[in-house]
Parts: C-alpha cells; structure tokens; sequence
C-alpha cells in the first residue's frame, strides 16, 4: 500500500478527493488530510507518506512553499489544483503529476500508476511524466476550475472579461455574460491568474487586456470593456496600466 496524505484547504475538495481514491485506487491508503501549509508540513514530518496530493494556492501558503519546508523527505507529489498556471513550476519540484479539478477519475488513475510503477522501477522520470501530461494541452494556461456552490464551473481564462470583489467574494464576468459568484477574495485571483493577461486596476477590479475596448481620459481614467462595463483605473495604478495597453 502506498501511503497517502492530501493537502487541500477547501474541506469539500478534501474529503471528496479521499473517497475517490478509496473508490478507484487500492493501491493507495490516505493516512491524513491537512487543511493548510503548516498543517501539511505537520503530518508529513509526523507520518512519512509515500505520496501527497497537493493543492497549490492556499490562504497560508503555496504548495510549493509547503515542498521548501519539507525538503529532505522522500515522497511523490501529484498536484491536484483549480489552473494549470503553475504547472511548468511543477517540473522544478519534480512532481510526478499534475491533475486540474475537479479530478477526472481515469486521470487520477493514470496518475496513480505512474506513482506504482516508479515505486517498481526508480529509474522512472518525473520530467518525461510532467512533458507527457502537458503535452495533452494546446496552451500551457488555458482554464481555470471556479467552485460555485455544490458545482465547479471550468471556465476558459480567454473568456473572462473582469473580476470584482464583492466583500470575501469574487463575481466573475464571462464574455457570454453569465456571472459567476465564486467564495474566494480577489487577491486570491489575482495571484492565480496569469500576471500577462490579467491587471488588478483598483481595489475592486481585475481585468483582463484582451478584453479592454477603449480608455477614458476623463477623471481618473476608466477602460470601457468588452461587456460594455466602464472600469476605474485608480492613480496608482494608471502607470502600469498605461504601459500595458501599448503593448496590445
């Protein structure tokens, strides 16, 4: 049996990842579940697993940051996370996988079983996993999974035009014009969405340059959206913004 740990702040994604694996995996035995970095770096210090399913934004941390503080412990990572964003860091930390939810059964599989056979065979290469699984993808970033109630909406990171914070909340807006009210701050996002499409203009608003229409002199500044929404550019954040519309 390979013993398993899952790191997952989001208790729903927790619990529900374990009873996949109970379901479809044999070969593993989730001996624990951790809820943040600290938490995570606990139960791997204590328990020695063989293998963490790791998710890679968390409100204390980043999966990566929990690798750091455990560095010289031997054990697999397969990356279980809502974008594909950091998914050429993974190859840095030699995951053995990378796996976008919500988790697809048979890719959970084909994930399980590169973990047996390196555990058969230790001349089994990580990178030419990692190369293989990204290879099953046009573009590097191309989705984002937004969890919306007892759903997850994957969502194409092209087709968001804005992101607003609605207090602890964030409303998504889609080119097809659905809103999508997602229970994650802003600050969330804007650190999972790619930094070259996305700007934080004002303390409300994420915006996506693609989407941008026109620009606005008047008071502030304010860039007209695909969707016909007018956004403030806040004064510290006009500069920044200037010098990425003249790259488009």
């Amino acid at each position: 049996m390979i013993r398993t740990i899952i790191v997952e702040d989001e208790q729903k994604s927790r619990e529900m990842l374990a009873a996949i694996i109970q379901k479809n995996c044999p070969e593993l035995e989730v001996i624990g579940l951790a809820e943040d970095v600290q938490e995570g770096v606990d139960i791997i210090k204590s328990l020695r697993p063989d293998l963490v399913f790791l998710d890679v934004s968390m409100p204390n941390g980043s999966g990566f940051d929990l690798l750091e503080k455990v560095a010289g412990h031997s054990f697999e990572v397969i990356f279980a996370t809502a974008s594909d964003q950091h998914a050429l860091r993974a190859i840095k930390y030699s995951a053995c996988d990378y796996l976008l939810k919500p988790i697809d059964i048979d890719e959970l599989k084909l994930a399980v079983n590169k973990v047996v056979k390196k555990k058969q065979g230790p001349n089994m290469d990580n990178l030419h996993f990692l190369v293989e699984h990204l290879k099953r993808s046009d573009e590097i970033f191309q989705r984002i999974t937004l969890p919306t109630g007892n759903a997850y909406e994957i969502v194409n990171i092209k087709d968001i035009v804005r992101c607003e914070a609605d207090g602890s909340y964030t409303t998504f807006y889609l080119a097809d014009k659905r809103r999508l009210l997602i229970s994650a701050g802003l600050k969330h996002y804007e650190e999972l969405l790619p930094e070259s499409d996305f700007i934080r203009v004002h303390h409300h608003h994420l915006i996506n340059m693609a989407h941008v229409m026109r620009f606005l002199k008047e008071d502030g500044g304010y860039a007209i959206m695909s969707d016909g929404s007018k956004i403030e550019i806040s004064r510290r954040k006009k500069e920044t913004f200037m010098e990425r519309l003249n790259k488009i």
